[in-house]
């Protein structure tokens, strides 16, 4: 992603481009796969962790990003192209954690089961990650 596109990503989720901003947009952006605070801590090393962290915090109040439990108790990111709340996002999907390399995939394709609640009850967020060993895993155990 170019740093034109990454400008106009922060605009339309009313985030001001910041430089920091910019790297850690652009920095999501390359990768295909969900990615932690201290892998995009190696990434941007000119830019300090509180500074990532804020930008993610940010980011996430403004449905830049999802969060994602990576199956291990920590949170992992990803950029977010939808512009509306989460209950109208048409980002969502499953997620796939390799046990053995503990690499997270976005597994787009993959049907999201439908989940009903109960009167009252109102979702503000899901997180559908399948736990296992990858493809590439699999292939090292044969």
């Amino acid at each position: 992603m170019d740093e034109k596109t990454s400008v106009n990503l922060l605009s339309k989720h009313g985030i001001k481009p910041t430089s920091n901003r910019i790297l850690v947009v652009k920095a999501l952006a390359k990768e295909e796969r969900p990615l932690s605070l201290s892998e995009l801590e190696k990434q941007l090393w000119s830019v300090d962790k509180s500074g990532i962290f804020r930008a993610l915090m940010l980011f996430r109040d403004h449905h830049l990003v999802h969060t994602i439990e990576d199956g291990e108790g920590g949170m992992r990111y990803e950029l977010c192209f939808s512009h509306g709340a989460e209950e109208d996002d048409d980002d969502l999907h499953v997620h796939f954690y390799c046990e053995k390399c503990h690499k997270i995939y976005c597994l787009h394709d993959t049907p999201i089961p439908t989940v009903s609640l109960p009167n009252g009850f109102t979702r503000t967020g899901c997180n559908y990650v399948i736990k296992g060993i990858c493809e590439e895993c699999n292939k090292e155990l044969r």
